[in-house]
């Protein structure tokens, strides 16, 4: 017999299953809210994985297709790989879940959130996220658990717990925050430019509500938790750590990572760890653990330096932001480019403008979000940090970012009906050496500007890093942190956003949660920072959007007509706006409010284009003058064609001023020719007139 857990949750009641289904896997939920239902599962390997020095953790987040009543598009007809949102979830339940297995754990975990049916107002990524805790704090994998997380929105300024679908489609703000008992332990956020207070506010309310969801999970652990089991710690032994510090001295290895240079700083560690290597020539066994062994002494060292001394690795003070410059229109015949680049990080970001038929179609269980005009894309290739490795496409890591660029400037971009185009950004990776996702912001903002793209605001990210001491008081906020801060420090907290407010962030950990001075701390420090970046490197190269788009970008030029009028310009099957298309060698593009956007490169085609529109959707009236070409010739008279698909006659009284016996005396197919409307006749066609012309019209 199964148990079941309930609660109420922002309105709406949570339900949890316990040994209903999935009863082989070491734990699992069978979780409901609304009519949202999640089946979370957590398993592990027996045994530790062999010859690597990380947690393979694998969080998925299956998104299945009958969930919102549909079936797969393509051939196949079944889910395939996962979309991009699925692989965003994942991310976002990873982060708060990963600190809190043993650091020394390497058996194979894998948390698995299958979603059966979705209620749009009963949000299935915090019901996933919920399911991953519970199931692992049941199950009996070594977990320091629970956490807790909550989406927090916000409508006319105020805050509002796990909005519905309506609510979430007029919100200024998407925030999800994890906790623990204590701790905040994950934020991630896209917003309208949210003053730094009011997200502080955000933050902690949903930091109470994660506490009464963790009271909830443990009376589940306390009524049916399995107990933890035992596993084959992976930790260096301290024998060897104390014989590593008589051959490489504390001071020996200071110096070796103390450097502004990646390449020089790497180099001095492959001196240390063969000068290691060679002293431990005939210990098998710590040769085996040498590379994770040498990696611990030097994250111990630089903490120390930066905790205690004060000290960077690259010497810098510790709100200092390394050397920034930024330039625009390095990559030619492109729409927009520009390159950021911050001490050893650098990236260029180019900007592509399309017609708004080249929007990206989305297919999967958001019915919030069917489509996107802006697509930010991030690529991170391994020359960037010196490395080779053949390029596969991009991981999870490059779809995180380059979403996390796309949200923190969504905010900022203008509508469809001020700027008709598809946006694309593309940051490329030069030189990669600690935030690099921030720096892709800073570069497109700078690149959708020389673009022409009439952006509100400039937008720049910073990250600001952590290193904690043995107590909650006893820490240090680094500003701009660079790759070893990030490797060997406890945060890696990115902000990005305007003059006047916050438009997205993420924050990382490796500890077990942030206390509130920490979180608050780092926001101002990450202000500061913004303010600095925008005002003094970035408004300096660009400091508003060109006023017109690029030589090689298409233009475009949009009107609106009657939406009744649409079916009009399409013709049956699309004749004659293809006609129009074959003619003018333009793209049309047609919302469904009546909104008409020519897109082309020709300027006096697109005009052309625009005319045969404006002539199909104009109310005929008498007196009105038009250019058109004889398509056919009857014994009665003569069709004129004056827009794609649309036709009058010219009786044969009225193609000449005095009598004629035959049309082809005067005309001849293909001939242009100015006609008057008449307007219609007894058949309700359009009758034109020729002779009738005034003077001044010929």
């Amino acid at each position: 017999m199964y148990k079941s857990y309930s609660m109420e949750l922002a309105g709406r009641t949570l339900t949890v299953d316990v040994d209903r289904v999935a009863k082989q896997a070491n734990g699992a939920a069978f979780m409901h809210y609304g009519e949202t239902v999640v089946l979370s599962t957590a398993t592990a390997s027996e045994k530790p994985r062999d010859g690597i020095d990380f947690f393979p953790l694998s969080v998925e987040y299956e998104e299945k297709m009958y969930a919102v009543g549909k079936i797969p598009g393509g051939f196949n007809k079944r889910e395939g790989k996962a979309t991009e949102h699925a692989i965003l979830t994942s991310r976002v339940i990873d982060r708060p879940m990963r600190p809190l297995f043993p650091k020394d754990y390497r058996n194979d975990v894998t948390l698995n959130n299958m979603i059966m049916s979705v209620d749009p107002d009963c949000n299935p990524e915090v019901v996933a996220m919920l399911g991953s805790s519970i199931a692992t704090c049941i199950s009996d994998i070594p977990f320091d658990g629970p956490c807790a997380a909550t989406l927090v929105g916000m409508i006319d300024g105020e805050l509002i717990i796990n909005p519905t679908l309506e609510q979430n489609k007029v919100s200024d703000l998407k925030l999800t925050v994890a906790s623990t008992r204590e701790k905040v332990i994950m934020i991630e956020a896209g917003a309208n430019e949210i003053p730094e207070d009011k997200m502080i506010e955000a933050i902690f309310k949903a930091d109470e509500v994660n506490k009464e969801i963790i009271a909830f999970i443990d009376k589940i652990v306390a009524d049916c938790g399995k107990p933890k089991h035992s596993y084959e710690s992976c930790a260096i032994p301290e024998e060897m750590f104390a014989a590593m510090k008589e051959i490489v001295t504390p001071e020996e290895m200071e110096v070796a990572v103390f450097s502004d240079d990646k390449q020089t700083r790497e180099e001095n560690i492959r001196q240390v760890t063969a000068k290691l290597e060679e002293a431990f020539a005939e210990k098998e066994e710590w040769l085996a653990v040498l590379g994770e062994a040498v990696y611990q002494y030097q994250k111990k060292t630089v903490r120390k330096m930066i905790l205690k001394d004060h000290k960077r690795p690259d010497g810098r003070a510790i709100t200092q932001i390394r050397p920034l410059a930024a330039e625009t229109d390095l990559i030619p015949r492109v729409h927009g480019s520009a390159m950021f680049t911050r001490g050893q990080t650098q990236i260029c970001t180019i900007t592509t403008l399309a017609p708004l038929s080249e929007s990206q179609r989305l297919d999967g269980l958001d019915e919030n979000e069917t489509g996107k005009r802006y697509m930010h894309h991030y690529n991170f290739p391994s020359y960037s940090v010196g490395e080779t490795k053949p390029s596969r496409g991009p991981g999870r890591r490059e779809i995180g970012h380059g979403a996390l660029a796309e949200k923190a400037l969504v905010p900022v971009l203008p509508s469809e009906h001020e700027f008709p185009y598809a946006i694309r950004t593309v940051s490329e990776t030069f030189e990669s050496n600690g935030s690099t996702s921030q720096a892709s912001i800073c570069a497109s903002t700078m690149s959708l500007m020389a673009a022409g793209v009439p952006i509100k605001k400039p937008v720049a990210g910073i990250s600001c890093g952590l290193v904690t001491g043995d107590t909650d008081d006893d820490y240090i906020v680094l500003t701009d942190i660079q790759g070893l801060e990030d490797f060997f420090g406890d945060m890696d907290f990115k902000v990005a956003g305007t003059h006047d407010g916050i438009t997205a962030i993420q924050m990382d950990i490796k500890i077990h949660g942030l206390t509130r001075p920490i979180i608050e701390e780092a926001i101002a420090k990450t202000k500061e920072a913004r303010e600095y970046i925008l005002t003094d490197v970035m408004e300096k190269c660009i400091d508003k959007p060109r006023t017109q788009v690029g030589t090689y970008a298409p233009k475009i030029i949009q009107i609106m007509i009657d939406p009744d009028k649409i079916g009009d310009v399409v013709g049956q099957r699309g004749k004659t706006i293809n006609a129009i298309i074959d003619e003018t060698g333009v793209k049309i593009d047609i919302t469904d409010d009546g909104a008409v956007s020519v897109c082309g490169t020709d300027q006096a085609m697109m005009d052309k284009a625009l005319d045969y529109i404006k002539t199909i959707v104009t109310d005929y009236q008498q007196g009105q003058i038009f250019t058109g070409k004889v398509v056919s010739i009857k014994d009665f008279g003569a069709f004129i064609e004056f827009a794609p698909g649309k036709e009058g006659m010219v009786h044969i009284s009225k193609i000449a001023k005095e009598r004629i016996n035959k049309v082809e005396d005067v005309l001849t197919l293909g001939d242009i020719v100015k006609v008057v409307c008449m307007g219609k006749d007894k058949m309700g066609r359009m009758s034109f007139s020729i002779k009738d012309v005034p003077a001044e019209a010929e």
